[in-house]
């Protein structure tokens, strides 16, 4: 028996509320049950593509009309559907493949809803990033999504440069005719030695995991044209934290701060002035009070 906060949650939508609805990124079995009740009683359904999407409406049976919001249109089509959203009209808005407005358009119509006082809902469901995460191996404690690369060499390498130092996994999407060069362009900026691992294709049929280290996977893309087919999601190692070649450096600093603080303020200004960590000062200043 469902706690009834989610008995709610599966009620017929209200009208004048706009619901960002996730929808299958590959396999049309991903979607949930919540999402195909909202997309059937909506009044209109916004989507990236009408062709993909009423595919996607045929197969489960769904009649609501459809009106393409796509990033070509998508100004121009907010402000109608922001029209139709204060008569009362309730709508869905989708992307061709997984959570709208994430590398995808929508944002702005979320945006114009939320400043207009629009009731705006996610229906949460199928995500690439976290579909990829979940099978990297790689500690998803924290992770920087950032979506697609510059097209440019230059600006690429400079996103790039900016990305260097982060110790969290980096997640990039990137389209099949741009992967050779943005492979190239990460193992030249952060380095051979980190690992990826590759997602082609996430739910398909031709569901491709690879995992390997950025000097390795334009090997792995070269090796058979298949390789280089289908949208493609990028998890990146995030760079290593730097060891600690001496605890004992900070030492002075420490204590000349312990003759007139607590162990707590010593290490809190020491943390401000130096840039170290709290635990390696911490358990330096306990180490030295100990004499």
């Amino acid at each position: 028996m469902f706690p009834s906060f989610m008995r709610l949650s599966s009620m017929a939508p209200s009208s004048g509320t706009l619901f960002v609805v996730a929808t299958p990124i590959g396999h049309r079995e991903d979607i949930s049950a919540r999402a195909l009740d909202t997309l059937r009683t909506v009044q209109l359904i916004a989507a990236e593509d009408t062709r993909n999407s009423g595919l996607l409406m045929q197969h489960y049976g769904i009649r609501t009309p459809l009106t393409a919001l796509h990033e070509h249109n998508e100004r121009s089509v907010s402000a109608t559907l922001i029209q139709k959203l204060q008569s009362g009209l309730s709508v869905a808005l989708i992307s061709d493949a997984g959570t709208p407005a994430i590398s995808d358009p929508g944002a702005l119509l979320v945006e114009d809803a939320l400043a207009q006082g629009i009731r705006v809902v996610p229906i949460p469901g199928p995500s690439a990033v976290t579909t990829l995460l979940s099978v990297s191996g790689f500690s998803a404690r924290h992770f920087f999504f950032y979506g697609f690369l510059p097209v440019k060499a230059g600006a690429r390498g400079r996103e790039l440069e900016s990305l260097k130092g982060l110790q969290a996994t980096l997640v990039f999407y990137e389209a099949p005719h741009r992967i050779r060069d943005c492979l190239a362009a990460l193992a030249e900026v952060l380095g051979g030695e980190r690992r990826i691992v590759i997602g082609r294709e996430l739910t398909k049929l031709f569901e491709t995991v690879h995992r390997t280290t950025l000097a390795e996977a334009l090997l792995w893309i070269d090796a058979d044209p298949n390789h280089q087919r289908g949208e493609f999601v990028l998890a990146v190692e995030g760079a290593q934290q730097p060891a600690d070649e001496d605890p004992a450096r900070h030492d002075a600093l420490l204590l000349a701060l312990l003759e007139k603080l607590s162990v707590g303020d010593t290490v809190r200004i020491a943390m401000q002035i130096t840039g170290t960590g709290r635990k390696m000062l911490y358990e330096r200043a306990l180490k030295l009070t100990q004499g």
